[in-house]
């Protein structure tokens, strides 16, 4: 009787142990997705923009030589511009379905909605409003708690944004899936 009440919680606990590692594998694979399809929408908003539209930031004081320090910065990647696109990018989410690695078991998140019109493949992509809701909540608190670090890298940085911002996705997924 002892004996197959051992094994019973050894069970459950690797039971447990299970559900554990597969939530933060699936944690995980959420937020990589968020924080890429946050850096993919932003890019696209950004390049929607005239680049040669311009905007004046700094402070319009009068300098005791009586010069300002205002200085000129492309519109697409001010500030304000910015703070603008993130008020609204996490809604976008909507646009993205999941697709599952056959091989490695691995979830990533595509847009479903082409921009352009073009026809996209869909065929191994599966629409769910649960899935759209964990994106939305995981770009919403990606945004939240990395606002400045988010706008720093948008404004100044052109190349490899996806790669700098989201570099643990990256860690993670070459993890084997028992280590998460």
């Amino acid at each position: 009787m002892e004996k197959h009440f051992y094994i019973v919680i050894v069970c459950a606990l690797m039971s447990l142990h299970l559900l554990l590692v597969q939530g933060a594998r699936q944690g995980q694979d959420i937020k990589c997705g968020a924080c890429r399809a946050l850096v993919d929408e932003m890019e696209w908003a950004i390049s929607q923009i005239d680049p040669k539209k311009m905007i004046q930031t700094g402070s319009f004081r009068i300098n005791p030589d009586g010069s300002q320090s205002v200085r000129e910065v492309p519109f697409s990647r001010s500030e304000s511009h910015l703070l603008e696109l993130m008020e609204e990018v996490c809604e976008r989410m909507n646009d993205y379905g999941e697709r599952v690695d056959p091989a490695t078991d691995r979830k990533t998140y595509v847009r479903h909605a082409s921009r352009d019109g073009t026809a996209m493949d869909l065929s191994d992509v599966a629409f769910d409003s649960r899935v759209s809701s964990s994106l939305k909540f995981a770009c919403e608190t990606i945004v939240e708690q990395h606002e400045d670090e988010l706008i720093e890298f948008f404004a100044h940085e052109t190349d490899n944004v996806k790669d700098k911002l989201c570099n643990l996705c990256d860690h993670a997924l070459k993890m084997p899936h028992d280590e998460l």
